[in-house]
């Protein structure tokens, strides 16, 4: 259960900031909205440095965005 609730502060952890510095929407990560703009110079420097925090995790911003995009962070009902 506290590996469920640190993974979900994360997240949300990652949309603030999408949301707040980056004025993005704010149910999108800045991990997953770095991928889908990845041909913006600005969004693929992001894109490049997040991938490099997370290099444990193959292709993070990648994988973001294909979560985002099936709505795996949602709810199963909302699904």
């Amino acid at each position: 259960m506290i590996k469920f609730w640190i993974k979900q502060s994360l997240i949300s952890l990652d949309q603030t900031i999408n949301a707040f510095v980056f004025v993005g929407w704010s149910d999108e990560t800045l991990s997953s909205r770095s991928w889908r703009l990845r041909d913006k110079p600005h969004f693929f420097i992001v894109h490049k440095v997040i991938d490099t925090i997370f290099f444990f995790d193959d292709n993070h911003c990648e994988e973001s965005f294909e979560s985002e995009r099936l709505r795996l962070q949602s709810p199963p009902e909302e699904r």
